[in-house]
């Protein structure tokens, strides 16, 4: 994709308790015009693909059922803020081709303590497969033509299983991981976005659109608390929290994967990335190892006018294709699900396809099977991505931290990726069996907030201490990140003293009663 000068350069710059970068010339890009931006961008539709599933499908409808349209100023905030978190990990890639989490690991106090904090927020966040099970209560209700019952757990479970056992067999193959992941998510987001665009064009009034569109944009909940109609204390008793704080992060990347747009960033070869290496797939490919430090350029006129073109690339790729993407599916399944299903109606089923495609199949019956290969591409390629995110950024860390991971591994980062693959199925099998998927998914969600709260104040540590001074976000980008970080430590204290007040709170024995009822619903 771009020539690559020769590393060989004997000199080397320190940072933090992690090997020195080496240094060489930047790589030359393509030059910026439409036919190559379509060559270079890519990793955004990974992510893309991998943001429009839980937030889209499950939580943005839910949360308009259940609040109205007044509460998605959370949604657009979190997008823009989440846009500026991205640009901000890939310019440390595009000038180190170390992921964000690796610099993150140059910080104080040192690089095993944060590797192992960030390792342990990986797996607390995705190590529950909640979008494969997920998965499964589509296929059964295209299978069956029916809502599954609890009868039917054993049946859906099989489904959720075949789910997992097929991201596992896409992730084995394509040259590189990247690579196959690029090509899946412009073909699933691909089939959705056609799909959701007739769909609303079919069923959807005029009217609807444009109440909608407009919900994403006023702050009629922040202007009520502000003019004294509503106490804030009243609209947190009456508001979802759990719910609204998964939003918040899921109308986006939400969390690890935010940090992960780097990784791909790095394996596709974009800046220093291609001086480093990427993951290799089991099946047909020879590129299985990655450096274990970064490589980092001297600020020179020629090497600036190379970043440059470099970094108009990244803002393309996370502008145009990944926010305005994530706006978009957003919207599109907002927009249907509020025209389809009734104010108020309970979604924690997860039912939200079912009923848009039952709604939708008296007109044509075909619509049942198309709304929910829908829904199941939208979950898919979420559980894919988040497959690929948890086991890429675990392996990363460590590979990056130890030597004798390395030394063990024979210097081929594939073999611990699909160790680390084969822990994370098995447990995922396991963990699956823990709850229904709405409850496993808000755990996401609550996951969410913490990491991007974190990263948000480290990264902006990271660009403004470890990068150059020409190199460096502008003052208004650094706002943003404070802005990010303030945004989801709000929601995260807010979900974390809501739970546990509800926790120690008394409950009717209605209120219990009608709680089981919730979590037998898994495959609702």
């Amino acid at each position: 994709m771009a020539e690559t000068p020769s590393p060989a350069v004997h000199e080397k710059r320190h940072a933090g308790d992690l090997p020195p970068w080496r240094v060489a010339d930047m790589p030359e890009p393509l030059p910026f015009n439409v036919k190559n931006l379509f060559r270079t961008i890519g990793p955004g539709a990974i992510l893309l693909a991998s943001s429009i599933g839980g937030g889209e499908w499950l939580i943005g409808p839910a949360a308009a059922v259940k609040h109205g349209m007044s509460v998605f100023w959370i949604a657009t905030t979190a997008i823009i803020l989440q846009m500026v978190l991205n640009l901000e990990g890939i310019r440390y890639t595009l000038y180190t081709g170390e992921p964000i989490v690796t610099g993150i690991m140059r910080l104080k106090p040192s690089s095993r303590f944060w590797g192992t904090l960030y390792s342990c927020m990986t797996i607390a966040q995705l190590g529950v497969p909640a979008l494969a099970a997920s998965c499964g209560p589509v296929i059964f209700a295209g299978l069956f033509h029916r809502t599954g019952s609890p009868a039917d757990y054993g049946t859906v479970l099989i489904f959720t299983y075949l789910t997992i056992a097929l991201g596992v067999a896409l992730l084995c193959f394509g040259g590189t991981i990247e690579l196959m992941l690029e090509r899946v998510s412009w073909a699933m987001i691909a089939y959705i976005f056609i799909f959701l665009t007739f769909a609303n064009v079919m069923f959807v009034p005029w009217s609807n659109w444009v109440k909608v569109f407009w919900g994403f944009f006023p702050v009629h909940n922040v202007a009520a608390i502000l003019n004294g109609s509503i106490s804030m204390t009243e609209w947190i008793q009456t508001t979802d929290l759990l719910l609204l704080g998964t939003l918040a992060a899921t109308a986006g990347a939400g969390g690890i994967g935010n940090l992960t747009i780097s990784n791909w960033f790095r394996d596709k070869g974009m800046g220093m990335g291609s001086l480093v290496g990427s993951i290799g797939t089991a099946v047909g490919s020879e590129q299985h190892t990655v450096a274990g430090t970064g490589v980092v350029f001297p600020i020179t006129p020629e090497n600036m006018r190379r970043w440059n073109t470099w970094w108009t690339y990244a803002k393309a790729d996370q502008i145009w294709l990944w926010a305005l993407g994530c706006f978009l599916g957003m919207f599109l399944n907002v927009n249907l699900a509020t025209a389809l299903i009734a104010p108020g109606t309970n979604m924690e089923g997860l039912d939200t396809g079912t009923q848009q495609a039952a709604a939708m199949s008296g007109i044509w019956s075909g619509f049942w099977y198309l709304a929910l290969l829908n829904g199941f591409w939208i979950l898919f390629s979420t559980h894919l991505g988040n497959t690929d995110v948890m086991v890429r950024t675990v392996t990363d860390i460590w590979w990056v931290a130890s030597e004798k991971v390395r030394e063990r591994n024979k210097g081929q980062i594939s073999r611990l990726y699909y160790f680390i693959l084969l822990l994370a199925t098995i447990w995922g099998c396991i963990a699956v069996l823990s709850g229904e998927a709405m409850s496993l998914f808000k755990f996401l969600g609550f996951m969410a907030n913490l990491v991007l709260a974190i990263s948000s104040a480290q990264i902006l540590i990271v660009n403004t201490t470890l990068l150059p001074k020409e190199l460096r976000p502008s003052y208004i980008r650094r706002g943003l990140l404070v802005v990010c970080t303030l945004f989801y430590s709000i929601f995260f204290y807010l979900m974390a003293s809501n739970e546990v007040r509800k926790f120690f709170a008394p409950r009717p024995a209605a209120k219990q009663a009608a709680v089981v009822l919730v979590s037998d619903r898994y495959v609702g």
